[in-house]
């Protein structure tokens, strides 16, 4: 008998995410779906991590940031879903795969978003106040490939494919990931360039956030 073919990859772009990447790889392959890394310019053993841990991996040079990494990863998949995560994620289990796909595949959403619950504080903190800028979704990958600017976007992709999703009407589902929490970037690489790269962050998002919406 035929082995039946994933709905989905799972699609993760990652900068500099040795300590983590290969654990998120492990619970998608174990979820049973195709994992590419997009890795983003790493300057660390990122690559080698994710592909010791089973994901085929897309490595790009220089960095193009998240939403060139999802441009540069989409070129891989072949599915018609994708499920889109981020590499420094703690506490994920396969069913949360699952939960975060199945709506779309039955019809009743056309993304999904997962927010943090009990997870970490302060990462649950963030997601909470700030749901649309969550990185772990679910949606048609020819979707995600409409974005207009994709292959330009960086840490605004997100709020982008928000909006995106608005003005198209789609149908959008918030869905929590009990457990699920995320590693600081003060802890990945200490306080005060942890610090200068999340005000970075910040700022240009707030730059697309300002705006006028066409």
């Amino acid at each position: 008998m035929p082995e039946k073919t994933p709905p989905a990859t799972v699609l993760i772009p990652a900068y500099n995410e040795e300590g983590t990447v290969a654990d998120v790889v492990r619970v998608a392959v174990e979820a049973g779906f195709p994992v590419v890394v997009a890795d983003d310019g790493s300057h660390d053993a990122t690559a080698l991590r994710a592909r010791e841990a089973g994901a085929e991996v897309v490595e790009l040079r220089p960095n193009r940031g998240k939403g060139g990494a999802y441009a540069a990863g989409l070129e891989r998949v072949k599915t018609p879903y994708v499920i889109l995560l981020d590499a420094d994620l703690t506490g994920l289990r396969p069913e949360h795969l699952h939960e975060l796909l199945e709506p779309v595949l039955r019809g009743e959403a056309d993304m999904t978003v997962g927010v943090f619950r009990g997870g970490r504080w302060l990462s649950d903190f963030g997601n909470r106040i700030t749901p649309q800028l969550s990185g772990q979704r679910a949606l048609a990958a020819d979707k995600l490939r409409g974005l207009p600017d994709l292959a330009n976007s960086r840490y605004d992709v997100e709020l982008k494919l928000t909006r995106h999703a608005r003005r198209q009407g789609w149908r959008v589902r918030y869905l929590p990931l009990v457990g699920v929490g995320q590693k600081l970037k003060e802890e990945k690489r200490g306080f005060w360039a942890g610090l200068t790269h999340r005000l970075r962050m910040y700022a240009q998002i707030l730059r697309y956030a300002l705006k006028p919406r066409a």
